[in-house]
């Protein structure tokens, strides 16, 4: 990741955001305070993919609890088709 600062990055905008597709900048001013800069598609796989791991830690979760839906055995399920004429 390359680090800049505002005034260089104002100077260099449209450098640093070609270089934003290949890689995030961090931009760090005086007090401390950094922000990201990361290409928009890179930003919605980082999203889906934290999307995607709440789902499975809540589903996961759900299963430790034993907060989970039961599904009927494939006999059970096998019933309803045996009275039907074929």
């Amino acid at each position: 990741m390359e680090n800049t600062n505002p005034k260089k990055f104002r100077a260099e905008l449209k450098d640093y955001l070609d270089h934003a597709t290949s890689e995030p900048i961090k931009i760090q001013r005086r007090s401390g305070e950094s922000y990201i800069l990361i290409n928009e598609d890179h930003y919605s796989d980082l999203k889906n993919e934290i999307l995607n791991l709440q789902r499975r830690l809540l589903s996961m979760a759900n299963v430790l609890d034993d907060d989970i839906e039961s599904f009927p055995s494939s006999k059970e399920r096998m019933k309803r088709f045996k009275g039907r004429d074929s």
